[in-house]
């Protein structure tokens, strides 16, 4: 004769099983759903892969990418949050740095931009800034190089009267499938590109800084979870968010508030420039949104950070842009 527990454990065991067959029986009667395509949150669709394979020399130039990366945002409104700020964006040709010089500009700021040599791009980023009503200078240099660094900052600050925001945007990447062929020349650019650059401006332009002003570095989400191909610039990456940590420490009696932005896949010159042009054509499918972000998705974040009225209680912090986990 069945004790009490045993009694319990059937009629558990039962129940349980109860439970199983109903649920069984209602995916059975499912009809299974079709693949979802790309998800579309925004205030226009935005394009999803497949691309048009492509390969592009470095470093990449905006108008020859299909289809052109969106960085305009018609959607978004202007509300003085940047009003009389002068600002200084490094990469700021194309990708996420046109679009932020866009918006930056809508709220109210004069720009300068940094780019490395593509005078196609940087000339429609400045004419796209101007269009905003607002003053744009384009500075053509290696962020790389110490000299230009100080003789952009020099130079923005004399034009433009004052600086009080600096995007640390420029980058290098190149992938390496095999660690062995990842040679001290490759590495020796992109450390050169994506973490002395970033120290150079920013020491540069914070002896022209006044309390309420702010840096905004591009960190990545390869600087949060790595990635095999991508070993050199993971690094450079988990670096900036280091750097933006330790310096927004070092900055606060300053009153200069430090932050960054860490994007997922972003289309922009960065990538049909670094992959080969069958992996461009899926780039960003594997995000939960199955799409990479727009250069207009990501620029709010940095109109955010930027402006006092919006963040001034925000400092070190990493904010990741992804598409979802």
């Amino acid at each position: 004769m069945p004790t009490s527990t045993q009694s319990d454990s059937s009629k558990a065991t039962s129940k349980q099983r109860s439970i199983q067959r109903k649920v069984d029986a209602k995916d059975r009667a499912k009809t299974k759903p079709k693949a979802d395509g790309a998800m579309q949150a925004g205030a226009r669709k935005y394009p999803a892969p497949p691309f048009p394979a492509q390969h592009h020399p470095k470093p990449g130039e905006e108008w020859a990418i299909e289809p052109a990366p969106l960085y305009d945002a018609p959607f978004w409104r202007g509300s003085g949050k940047l009003e009389g700020k002068a600002a200084l964006i490094t990469g700021g040709d194309s990708g996420i740095g046109r679009a932020v010089a866009v918006l930056f500009a809508r709220e109210g700021a004069d720009i300068a931009i940094v780019y490395l040599s593509e005078d196609r791009d940087a000339e429609a980023t400045r004419q796209a800034v101007e269009a905003e009503g607002r003053r744009c200078l384009a500075l053509r240099g290696d962020v790389g190089n110490r000299a230009f660094c100080a003789k952009a900052v020099a130079r923005a600050v004399k034009e433009l009267g004052r600086l009080d925001v600096l995007v640390n945007n420029a980058a290098f990447q190149i992938h390496s499938t095999d660690f062995a062929d990842l040679t001290e020349e490759h590495f020796d650019t992109t450390l050169k590109t994506n973490l002395y650059g970033y120290f150079h401006m920013a020491q540069e332009a914070v002896a022209h800084m006044k309390p309420g002003s702010a840096i905004i570095n591009t960190g990545s989400v390869t600087g949060i979870e790595g990635s095999k191909d991508l070993i050199d610039y993971s690094m450079t990456k988990g670096g900036i968010h280091a750097f933006t940590r330790a310096l927004s420490g070092n900055l606060v009696g300053k009153g200069i508030r430090v932050n960054a932005v860490a994007p997922g896949p972003v289309w922009t010159p960065l990538n049909p420039s670094e992959k080969e042009a069958q992996d461009v054509s899926q780039f960003g499918a594997k995000t939960p949104m199955k799409r990479p972000a727009q250069p207009e998705e990501i620029a709010p974040a940095y109109v955010f950070l930027a402006s006092p009225q919006c963040s001034s209680y925000i400092t070190g912090e990493i904010l990741p842009i992804v598409g979802g986990y």
